[in-house]
């Protein structure tokens, strides 16, 4: 009780009288005191790392065509070559994912941050003077592993840094950024070969390295750490000059110390621990079950199918499509909530890949009966649901596994949590991007985008039976709910 009364303490020693009927709880007290302007400025500085990881996701697709045609027959790349090219990031990411769990523990958030910028700009600078494919390769690998800390630092971050009223909003700005570098390097891919191409896209790991310095690091840690004044001073620095900032340590230290401090392998059995690990790792799974690399690869020649003849174009559209839909679910998030949008966004995938795979096997059924290449009239079915599924990707599964991985995870264990989801998600990413010729044979193209649907119709499923609400909890809140207790 003596906790409660300082509390209110606090908020009323700077409150004035702007709640006369005293009916505003402690937290409504506190936020109506906050201001974001810093917030929004230090969650601007981290997601250029989100941006620098989607130049290096597009950078394949309008540098791979040049590659596989240039004269210099040490850095020509074949088939098998260019695919390696391609899908070597994610073996690097996934590596990058586990790095980036070590290294948020052991030095920090804002620390992990500033150095997972050097991979990306040793790994473009290699490839830019790569004087044969090992060293197109060992740029990849470089940049990949950078992504994966990305990945896994920069959702970390944002929600440490963010109330609860805009962390939704925020946290889904790291898709946003992502599928702006993508669209940002597609665009630029038009007009600038690879080797420019790399350089312009080492500019914004280069920016986050040098605004990354005057960003505070996140109270979160640095109470864990034992550092309370510290602490202060970044949550004054984020929140404001006129907000009590003593009462949101004070709660935030509740919550550390009754977690304790650091984290074991036997932490694994308690239940605010190993379910919430459980729903990250199966919300990575899920993710990459949708058949978002497949649909993604298959876009091209989709567009050219439809007699589409600027395929380079083509992607810029896809790109521009993910970009105003991640940016629709970013300004939603924290009204809808993050299960609605799960929810909706899984509907749309498993009606939009049905219906290509029926694109698929009534064009197959053509090309069997007739002998010839189907007519353009079934395209219209292929554009249609192309437009849905990623739509409904940006606006659910794409941004919200990497917000709900950031809000789940007990202080101690976010670490080490958030790198077995990463390692999952880039692991999954993987094998499915190699496998997925095989599969096309095994059972069909048809098949293969019907498996996607039934999928997707599982993630519906897991959404409604497993994934708790986090709009409007702080993550202190969220913590107590999986331990099955109330929260601060």
């Amino acid at each position: 009780m003596d906790v409660q009364n300082e509390r209110r303490r606090l908020l009323d020693a700077e409150g004035g009288d702007e709640d006369p009927t005293g009916l505003m709880s402690e937290q409504d007290a506190y936020l109506s005191k906050v201001k974001n302007k810093m917030l929004y400025l230090a969650t601007f500085v981290s997601v250029l790392g989100p941006m620098s990881f989607g130049f290096v996701l597009g950078y394949s697709s309008p540098a791979l065509p040049e590659l596989s045609r240039i004269t210099n027959p040490r850095l020509q790349l074949d088939d098998v070559q260019a695919s390696w090219f391609g899908s070597i990031v994610t073996l690097g990411a996934a590596a990058g994912g586990l790095l980036g769990g070590w290294m948020v523990d052991k030095i920090g958030r804002k620390l992990s941050l500033m150095f997972c910028s050097l991979p990306y700009v040793f790994g473009f600078t290699i490839i830019i003077a790569a004087q044969n494919v090992w060293m197109l390769y060992m740029g990849r690998v470089l940049t990949g592993l950078a992504s994966g800390v990305t990945s896994l630092v920069v959702p970390l971050y944002i929600s440490e840094m963010a109330h609860e009223q805009v962390r939704g909003m925020l946290g889904s700005c790291v898709q946003l950024m992502v599928v702006l570098g993508i669209m940002g390097v597609y665009l630029a891919g038009l007009f600038l070969d690879w080797r420019w191409l790399a350089i312009c896209s080492s500019i914004p790991p280069t920016l986050l390295m040098v605004c990354m310095c005057f960003m505070p690091e996140t109270p979160r840690f640095l109470l864990s750490q034992g550092k309370r004044r510290e602490a202060e001073e970044a949550l004054r620095f984020l929140r404001g000059p006129d907000a009590p900032v003593e009462w949101e340590c004070a709660r935030i230290e509740d919550a550390c110390d009754e977690q304790g401090s650091s984290f074991q392998l036997s932490d694994l059995k308690d239940p605010g621990v190993f379910k919430p690990l459980v729903i990250g790792i199966m919300l990575m799974i899920c993710q990459q079950m949708t058949g978002i690399n497949a649909i993604m690869f298959y876009a091209e020649n989709i567009f050219e199918q439809a007699h589409f003849k600027e395929s380079d174009l083509a992607s810029v559209i896809v790109a521009l499509i993910q970009v105003v839909f991640t940016g629709v679910a970013a300004l939603i998030m924290d009204k809808v909530g993050r299960k609605v949008l799960l929810i909706i966004s899984g509907v749309a995938m498993a009606i939009s890949t049905t219906a290509f795979g029926v694109y698929f096997y009534l064009m197959s059924k053509r090309h069997g009966e007739l002998g010839v290449e189907p007519h353009v009239d079934l395209a219209w079915l292929a554009l249609a649901s192309i437009a849905i599924f990623i739509t409904g990707f940006a606006l659910g599964w794409g941004p919200i596994p990497w917000l709900v991985m950031s809000e789940i995870f007990p202080v101690k264990v976010r670490g080490f949590a958030g790198a077995i989801c990463v390692l999952t998600n880039w692991g999954m990413a993987f094998i499915i991007t190699k496998s997925f010729q095989d599969m096309m044979s095994l059972l069909t193209s048809a098949g293969t985008f019907w498996l996607f649907a039934s999928s997707c119709i599982f993630n519906v499923i897991f959404t409604m039976a497993f994934i708790p609400e986090t709009k409007g909890k702080t993550l202190e809140q969220i913590e107590a709910t999986f331990r099955g207790t109330s929260g601060p």
